[in-house]
Order: structure tokens, then C-alpha cells, then sequence
């Protein structure tokens, strides 16, 4: 959604135009899993679709949709499929599975329509004018970008699918018009050759079965993936489908026998359920024998049951029933009713063992739950009545849906859009609570960072670290399902380039983007704008206003598109402010920053550059030395990094300055400097009950806050405390200092340099 964070098979899926348009004269495909059989292009080609929708919509919504047929046949008369069936015989199947899941009359003729704009030049404005502007703008939201020139043909696929995403995030229709689209596509793969059939399901795993199981297509989820397996591993899927097939005789009488105990024991307590016993995917076969190495004589849980009973109360007796009737195994128990999936799902879930020592799985649930599980977001259409409201999943799929219009609003180009979506893609979610109990979905892998921004923006700009489960943790620990974090913030913290290391959700990975690329881009204008003058000072020449012809000779030779960017260079440490200077005056081609270039420039360089602290990404404090106003300094341009900043006596500066002299400015604090900047201590103690305590009620009353801390030597009678805590410069650390003394027990401190 090459591109930055997506990976090269879709990419090398988005590179290609799709096959299912080509005219190839191959046998029409049979689909491998096809409870809808897909329409044969005869006379009768739409009765299929009539006789569905006749079952839910007045016979007014039937004509327009016929009309809408009429419409789609005569625009693609004489275009033909890659297996040689006549193209609309495709929309129309395309518009059978949304008939199939009740969408209203609007998704049903964008189904009929959705490829006549891309594909025959129809305008917008003309089906707009023949139908409705509603579904004008579904069929819009599903035609791909082809007629704008774009750098590549990856740039291409990867705005137009964020052109999808967005008129999904608007209406819900486009997706599910879309993954019709594509089930469709799938059941009929046998008409392209296999190098593209292995694309377009590598791309089905990778973007579509996650898409459709982010909505809680728990259907669609399956037939997608066995599909795809069967068209991208076709001898392995055809081997575990013969041995899944030898398997059912073997095991036909230990599922009739698990059945018939459950049937038994139910109605002593009075209730009705419906047993069902089914089988893994054939895919999910094959994905447990990949991760677990085991062959299919080792996966013994092949088979499951689902009970469907009438109230949530019934779920959890059932429950106890079957935990009576075989032994639970340890650790499998996952109660989805008291905290749904991120998709809505709900259910109760238990491993026993059954008879001969066989693990099998149950699953547990209401009715209406079940409606959910299987249909997601489409049972909205589906199942919809007067005593049935889906308000809950509404919302929650309208918050992701709205989620990437957030994203959206944060993100510069497509690639990096699509990058954030595909991470809200995770199958498997961690979910934690708040201070308050407040339980928050996370996505596998989620750290505190996501956690911060999944509570407010501004918790996650500010954030410096986190309190998990009562103990201090940096903001890249990895969350755990159950655990409580808290979010200890600065108003001097900000995010860095580092957060998008560990930071999982498509928000915090959009919103750290849009504040590097905003608010330090900024700050980076202005302290590079800050070095120039101070440059030229040392040339005894003012800064040449932004109308000066030289800028923009400067600007060509140099490569820079603006002199904003050139001052972003400057404050980021990609120029150096005393060659952008030295321009100004020698009338020649850009200055190349060597090691001769270098050193002759500083040598001339006697100015101080005066800094807060608060730069933002033009100047880093160094945490090797923690500087504080009032220190001396010196720092180092780093390309990338901006001003690097240490203590003048800091043994990590000191070693660095002799490799790399040139480098190296004079620097010094501005008049206001940052207030409560982070520095380190290194705290020696008689290790008595209590002593702890003391500390950091001396720190506080010094008006100092801790931020992170850690203790050697704990057991031992003397220990040493390390801490980080908060000081506005040297004489407020003398002072904390004089207060931690007070401390009868403290040996020693000292402030801590270098690593």
C-alpha cells in the first residue's frame, strides 16, 4: 500500500496491470471452493442476481438494477475475459456476492458498474446523471488511477489503492463492492497463467484477507486464503487436500461420539443448542505445520466444534458443561465475549481433550455473535432488523474506517500512507489497560508509543517513558495483553527519528512523521537560518535578503529546490553554515565540505552558536554528558542529526574531537535556555529499608522530577543507585544535590559522563 515498508512481493503485484482483462484463449476456470457458482454467460446470465434480490428489495429497486445491468453489458460488449468468457460475466458474479450479503440497491449497481469508468471511459458525471451521484461516487472510489501521470507504476497502484481506502473510510460500500471484486477474481484464477495466478494471491494474503478480517469477514478470510494457498503452493495444497480427505474416515466416529456427549448433556440444564463440528482451513493446516515444523500426522487439532445457544449466560454454562464432560488444556482458554476482538468478534474459546487423548477446540457463542463472527461489517446488511442492532461493531469499524483519514491527514505521499494502513493489518491484537481499567487493542508487537497516542496526540508528543505494571519501563518495551501502563509525559519531550523503530499503529507512526516533518522542519528553518547569520558575522557580511539573485544561483548548483530547504540542511547538518556563507562571497561553484574546506573554513569561525536546548532535531543533547545551562560546551555537526552537544569535558567528546577535529564548533547557552533538562546521577548508599524512599522525597522537595532509574549491587550492604532526573541548569543541580546529602545513609554522588 520501490515503496518504503511494503513488501517487494506486493510491490512486484502492484508493478503489474491486473490479468483478468487480457484476452487469452484458454478453458473457463472452475472456482476450488465456490458456494456461489459463478454465472455462465448465457441468455439467463442476470436471472441469478434477480431471483437473490427479489428476496429483500421492492420491485422498484429491482428495475433500476437491471437497468444498471442493461447499462454494463452494452459498455463492455465486445470486451472479453482472459479465460474467454464474455467481461460481464464478471460484474454480474461481482454483484451476485454482494446480493448474497443483502447490500442495499446503490452497492449493487456500482457492483454492475465498477469497471466501466477505468475501462470503457465512461464519466462520472454520466452515471451520475443515469442513476445517482451516490453511485456515481462508489464506482469513482473504485476505479483505479490510469489516466494521471505518475514517476512509476508502482507510484500508480499505490495511489490508487489509497484513493480506495479513503472512499472507503467514507463509506464501507467500496471495500466490500472491492473484495467481491476480488473473491471473484480469486475463484476464477485457472484462466491465467500460474506466474500471475502467484502474484495475485500472494497479494490476496498479504492485503485483502487482512483487509476482509479487519472487518470481521471471518468467511471471506478462508475461502481467500485456501484459495490463494491452493493457487500459490498448488502441489502442497493438493497433497494436504488428500490427506485431509484420508483423514475423515479415521476420525468420523470421534467426532460422532464427542457430538452425541454434548447432546446428551445439555437439556439437565436446560438448554438448546447447536452443535456443529468442523475442520481447520486448509490453509491454516499448512501455516501451523510451517511455524510449529510439524509434519500433518503431528497437527492434532485438525477438527472443532462451535455450540450456538440463545443468551450470554447460556455461553458460559456450556462452558462449565464441557469442562465437566473433558479435561481443559492449560493456557487455551480465551474469553472473546468479555473482550471482543478488534473487529467485533465474540465468542467463547476452550482446548479440551477428548477422547483417545485428542486436543480439540470449541467454540462458544450467541447467536447474534455468530452472525458477527462470520459476516463482520456485511451482517450490518445481512441481518438487520428492529430486535437486532450492531451498534458496537458499527463503531468499531467506523473507528479504524475513520483512523485512515486521520492517517491520511498526517501522511505526504502514498507509499507512506499505505505503509501505516498495512501495520493496522495485524491479525492478532494485545489488549492493556489504562490506570483507570480502561482497556485499550493494540496490535501484536504495540510499545507504549502506540499506547500514548492511542490516548491523546499530545500524551504521545510529550511522552518520556512509562510506568508498566507499577515498575518504570522505556517507551520501547513491548506490551503484553493484561498489562497496565502509564504514560509519564514532559513538556520538553518530543518525539524522534528512533519512535519509528518500535512504534506499530498506522496514528502513532503518522502523527511521529507529521511532527518530524512539520513542527522540526520549522525549527530547523530557523536555527539553520540562526547558523548562517552567525557564518556570515564571522565574514563581517549580512544575511542577503531572500530576493538576492545568489540564493537562487545557490540553490541550482547545490541541488536545492528551495532556500528553505537549504536552511533545513543547514540546521540538520547536511551543509555547513560557513561554506553556505563562504558562498555568498567567492563568486564560484559550490564549495564541497571536505577536510581542507573545513579546516580552513573554521579556523575562521570565532563566533559562539548559542543554544536552548529545545531545538527539537537541529540540536541534540547528548546523553553521554547530559549538558546543562551553565556548562561549557562544544559540539559536533553530524549529517542528519544537526548540533550534537557535550560537556567540554566529556571523555566521549574529547575522543570523538581528536578523530575528527574539523567537525567540531564552539557553542554556548543562549540567555534563556530549555527549562528542566534531563542529566544523570550516580548515587552511593548504606542499603537500609527505606533509604529509597528518602531520596526521592529529597528530589522532589529540590523541585526535581525522576525520570528513570536503576539499582546495582541490591543486595549487598552498600548499593548504587543510577538516576535520570530533571534540572534547569547547574546551580539547580547543585542544589538537588545538597538535598540528597541531606540523607544520612548517602556515601557518594557523583554526576555521571560518558557511558
Amino acid at each position: 500500500m520501490g515503496l518504503k515498508g511494503v513488501s517487494s512481493s506486493f510491490l512486484n503485484a502492484l508493478r503489474q496491470k491486473s490479468p483478468f482483462k487480457r484476452k487469452q484463449k484458454k478453458p473457463a476456470a472452475q472456482s476450488l471452493t465456490n458456494p456461489t457458482p459463478t454465472p455462465s454467460p448465457k441468455g439467463d446470465l442476470f436471472d441469478g442476481v434477480l431471483s437473490q434480490i427479489k428476496t429483500y428489495l421492492p420491485s422498484t429497486d429491482v428495475a433500476q438494477i437491471r437497468e444498471a445491468f442493461l447499462f454494463a453489458e452494452k459498455a463492455h460488449t465486445g470486451q472479453m475475459r482472459s479465460s474467454g468468457d464474455p467481461y460481464i460475466t464478471h460484474p454480474v458474479a461481482v454483484t451476485e456476492i454482494c446480493a448474497h450479503w443483502k447490500l442495499d440497491p446503490n452497492a449493487l449497481m456500482a457492483a454492475l458498474l465498477h469497471d466501466v469508468i477505468e475501462d470503457q471511459d465512461i464519466k462520472k458525471s454520466e452515471i451520475a446523471e443515469r442513476f445517482n451521484e451516490d453511485v456515481a461516487d462508489l464506482v469513482d472510489g473504485l476505479t483505479k488511477l490510469e489516466r494521471i501521470n505518475f514517476a512509476s507504476k508502482a507510484e500508480q497502484q499505490a495511489e490508487s489503492f489509497r484513493k480506495m481506502l479513503l472512499a472507503t473510510a467514507k463509506d464501507v460500500r467500496v471495500i466490500l463492492v472491492k473484495l467481491a471484486d476480488r473473491l471473484h477474481n480469486m475463484r476464477t484464477l485457472d484462466g491465467v497463467d500460474a506466474t500471475k495466478a502467484r502474484r495475485v494471491a500472494n497479494e490476496t494474503l498479504e492485503i485483502y484477507a487482512p483487509i476482509a478480517n479487519r472487518l470481521g469477514l471471518n468467511n471471506l478470510v478462508r475461502e481467500f486464503e485456501d484459495l490463494a494457498f491452493a493457487a500459490y503452493y498448488p502441489n502442497r495444497y493438493r497433497v494436504l487436500k488428500k490427506a485431509l480427505e484420508n483423514a475423515h474416515g479415521t476420525r468420523r466416529n470421534l467426532l460422532g461420539k464427542i457430538t452425541d456427549n454434548i447432546r446428551a448433556a445439555l437439556p439437565a440444564y436446560g438448554i438448546e443448542g447447536k452443535i456443529a463440528s468442523r475442520e481447520k482451513t486448509l490453509y491454516s493446516i499448512h501455516k501451523k505445520m510451517k511455524e510449529q515444523k510439524k509434519s500433518f500426522s503431528d497437527v492434532l487439532d485438525i477438527y472443532g466444534f462451535r455450540i450456538i445457544v440463545n443468551t450470554l449466560t447460556e455461553c458460559y454454562i456450556v462452558l462449565g458443561v464441557l469442562h465437566q464432560l473433558y479435561r481443559p488444556v492449560p493456557g487455551k482458554f480465551k474469553d472473546y465475549i468479555a473482550i471482543p476482538k478488534i473487529n467485533g468478534y465474540q465468542s467463547l474459546h476452550t482446548t479440551l481433550v477428548g477422547p483417545y487423548g485428542t486436543p480439540i477446540e470449541f467454540q462458544i457463542r450467541t447467536i447474534h455473535m455468530d452472525h458477527i463472527a462470520e459476516e463482520g461489517v456485511a451482517s450490518h446488511w445481512l441481518y438487520k432488523s428492529d430486535d437486532m442492532t450492531l451498534s458496537d461493531l458499527q463503531k468499531q469499524t467506523h473507528r479504524w474506517l475513520q483512523s485512515l483519514l486521520d492517517i491520511q491527514s498526517q501522511t505526504g505521499d502514498s507509499s507512506e500512507f499505505l505503509d501505516n494502513v498495512k501495520v493496522d493489518l495485524f491479525p492478532d491484537s494485545v489488549y492493556v489497560l489504562t490506570p483507570r481499567g480502561k482497556i485499550i487493542s493494540l496490535p501484536r508487537g504495540a510499545t507504549p508509543i502506540d499506547f500514548a497516542y492511542s490516548i491523546h496526540t499530545k500524551i504521545g508528543t510529550h511522552a518520556v517513558s512509562a510506568i508498566i505494571n507499577g515498575q518504570a519501563a522505556p517507551l520501547k518495551t513491548t506490551l503484553v495483553s493484561g498489562d497496565t501502563v502509564e504514560i509519564i509525559t514532559s513538556d520538553s519531550a518530543t518525539p524522534n527519528l528512533q519512535w519509528l523503530n518500535y512504534a506499530r499503529t498506522g496514528k502513532a507512526r503518522s502523527e511521529i512523521r507529521h511532527y518530524l516533518k512539520t513542527v522540526n522542519l520549522q525549527e530547523s528553518i530557523l536555527f539553520g537560518e540562526k547558523l548562517l547569520i552567525q557564518a556570515l558575522k564571522d565574514l563581517n557580511i549580512t544575511m542577503p535578503s531572500r530576493d538576492d539573485p545568489l540564493w537562487a544561483k545557490l540553490a541550482k548548483e547545490s541541488g536545492a529546490s528551495s532556500i528553505d530547504d537549504i536552511l533545513t540542511d543547514i540546521g540538520l547538518g547536511r551543509r555547513l553554515a560557513s561554506v553556505v556563507a563562504r558562498r555568498f562571497v567567492i563568486d564560484s561553484p559550490m564549495i564541497a565540505t571536505s577536510a581542507t574546506d573545513l579546516d580552513e573554513l573554521n579556523a575562521a569561525h570565532s563566533t559562539q552558536i548559542l543554544i536552548q536546548g529545545n531545538e527539537g532535531q537541529s540540536v541534540t543533547l547528548s546523553r553521554c554528558c547530559s549538558p546543562l545551562p551553565g556548562d561549557s560546551l562544544i559540539a559536533v555537526v553530524r549529517p542528519g542529526y544537526g548540533l550534537v552537544v557535550h560537556t567540554d569535558d566529556c571523555p566521549v567528546a574529547l575522543n570523538q574531537r581528536k578523530k575528527e577535529p574539523e567537525r567540531w564548533v564552539s557553542v554556548g547557552w543562549d540567555d534563556e535556555p530549555s527549562k528542566l533538562l534531563t542529566t544523570r546521577l550516580t548515587i552511593t548508599f548504606d542499603n537500609e529499608k527505606g533509604v529509597l524512599g528518602k531520596i526521592a522525597a529529597q528530589i522532589a522537595a529540590a523541585d526535581s522530577n525522576i525520570v528513570y532509574l536503576s539499582m546495582s549491587d541490591e543486595a549487598s550492604k552498600i548499593a548504587t543507585l543510577n538516576i535520570t532526573l530533571q534540572a534547569e541548569n547547574r546551580k539547580h543541580l547543585a542544589q538537588i544535590i545538597r538535598s540528597i546529602r541531606q540523607v544520612s545513609q548517602v556515601r557518594n554522588i557523583v554526576r555521571t559522563k560518558g557511558f
